[in-house]
Parts: C-alpha cells; sequence; structure tokens
C-alpha cells in the first residue's frame, strides 16, 4: 500500500517543532511516508483556542519545568541531535517569519526557507524577529532576505497564514507541532512514535 502523506503543522517559534524536524527524515525514511510541512501563527492558535505557551503555563510550578527540559534531554540522547541551541531571544515573535513561510508554500519554495529559518532559530540562534537580522541571516544561507521580506508583506502569504491557521484550530490544533495522519492528530515531538505507528497502520 502507498504510505501517507502526514501533514506537520508547526511554527518556527517552538522549539518542540524544530526537535521534531530533525527527526521528521528518518520517519520518512523508514516507512517512505511523505511529510508535508504547513505553516501555522502560533500565537493565533493560542489566542484561538485559549492557550498559552510553556514558559507561561509552567511559570512557577514546581518540579513539571525540570522534567520537561529532562524530557528533552532525553529525546536529544536519542535521537543524536547535537546541534540544537535555546535561542536567548526566546520568545520570538514569528509573524514575519511565518508570513515567509506562508509565502514560500505558495511559491513552492518552502523547503530552503524551512532549513534556513530553523538554522538561525535554533542552531545559530539570532533575534529572527528583528528584519534586518532576519535579512542578514537569510542572505548568509544563500537566499534573497530583502526579497523574502517583502513576501511576508503580500496579500496571499498574510491570507494564506490566516487561512492554514484558522483551518488547523478547526481540526483540533492547540498548539505546535501537531501532526495530522489522514483525521488522526498527534501534538508534541514525544508522538512521533505514535505518528509512525498510524503510518504502518494506514498502509496495512
Amino acid at each position: 500500500m502507498t504510505a501517507p502523506t502526514v501533514e506537520f503543522h508547526f511554527d518556527f517559534g517552538s522549539p518542540n517543532a524544530y526537535l521534531s524536524h530533525l527527526v521528521i527524515p528518518q520517519i520518512e525514511a523508514r516507512t517512505g511516508a511523505t511529510f508535508r510541512y504547513v505553516p501555522v501563527l502560533l500565537g493565533g492558535v493560542f489566542k484561538a483556542t485559549g492557550n498559552r505557551s510553556p514558559a507561561e503555563s509552567l511559570a512557577g510550578i514546581r518540579n513539571k519545568p525540570q522534567f520537561e527540559a529532562l524530557q528533552t534531554q532525553r529525546f536529544l540522547k536519542a535521537h543524536g541531535i547535537t546541534r540544537y541551541r535555546f535561542n536567548p531571544f526566546f520568545p520570538v515573535n514569528t509573524l514575519m517569519l511565518m508570513r515567509i513561510a506562508a509565502g514560500c508554500e505558495l511559491d513552492g519554495t518552502l523547503g530552503p526557507y524551512v532549513e534556513a529559518a530553523y538554522h538561525h532559530m535554533w542552531e545559530d540562534p539570532k533575534k529572527m524577529d528583528d528584519p534586518a537580522v532576519v535579512r542578514a541571516a537569510l542572505d548568509a544561507s544563500g537566499l534573497d532576505g530583502e526579497r523574502l521580506l517583502a513576501r511576508a508583506q503580500e496579500p496571499d502569504a498574510k491570507a494564506r497564514l490566516l487561512a492554514n491557521t484558522e483551518a488547523s484550530v478547526a481540526r483540533g490544533t492547540f498548539g505546535s507541532p501537531t501532526f495530522f495522519v489522514g483525521d488522526e492528530m498527534f501534538f508534541g515531538k514525544d508522538q512521533l512514535r505514535d505518528v509512525e505507528d498510524e503510518i504502518a497502520r494506514a498502509k496495512a
């Protein structure tokens, strides 16, 4: 049977979405599935669902933030991830980055942009809500930073990001990373094992 296409609903501001991005190629290689990247605005998701970021929701809670940090370290070790660096400017307002992503999705150029944006967010981290920083970072990655910043301001890019976000929430999304295998939704990097199991069921 043909392997399904998995939707990966992501925002560059989520470190867990970045870590999922690093693991996705391994799953694709094992299963033959293809992951389709769908840019959504996490701030818009939170506003629509009444959700809050972990930085807010875990503030003042004893032990849980420490356990979450431990889980991240376990994930890094399990997948041999060594290039992750926490962004010292976190949280970063990702509206500009995600509008660029939506424009690239429309233009069929999302892949190279995703690699560049994730690199400058979580590998060589920078203040990626500063237009001058973003332009220089994208230029350094071999992309046309000025053109991409202009793309973020075009009506179709803005509309696409809004439509993606609203449609994602309508399907059940409340955060990032969120995955859809057919109608089955999975949330968080730690459910990638369940995503892979669902791919196998869909192929059977």
